[in-house]
């Protein structure tokens, strides 16, 4: 009993002191200069606290909108069909949807390139291999 009791004091006093901190600001801090379709791409945003250190926020703090593609969880998804040169996202405080962002983020334009084949990553790796002295044997 003394120990289930202790346990529900503790957890109060914390829970009490996550709800302290309250958010004074918050923006986004995109990783990327540009979204890639056809791949999630992370949303960071980091809020400022009242005590003045600075957190990340996730979905269960903000609500996450974009004018195209799906959000699961702090990733938007942006179908390779989406034909746009930007996407529109919005974030807004859960506690306090007044408090809210938006921004625009530009589409990766240039096309991924192709990927070497096994033989070219082996034959690009064998000089490297060789080196001053080594003996270069045939098979």
């Amino acid at each position: 009993m003394k120990k289930s009791l202790l346990l529900w004091c503790l957890w109060c006093g914390m829970a009490g002191f996550a709800q302290g901190q309250a958010v004074a600001r918050f923006d986004f801090n995109l990783y990327t200069d540009s979204l890639k379709k056809g791949f999630y791409n992370y949303i960071n945003v980091d809020a400022q606290l009242s005590d003045g250190s600075w957190r990340p926020l996730d979905s269960t703090q903000l609500r996450f909108m974009a004018s195209t593609g799906f959000f699961k969880g702090n990733d938007l998804f942006i179908d390779s069909s989406y034909r746009g040169d930007s996407v529109r996202v919005r974030v807004e405080l859960r506690s306090d949807p007044k408090q809210w962002k938006e921004t625009s983020i530009p589409i990766r334009r240039r096309p991924f390139g192709d990927l070497p084949t096994e033989r070219e990553v082996i034959d690009r790796e064998a000089p490297r291999q060789r080196g001053a002295g080594s003996v270069n044997r045939q098979l």
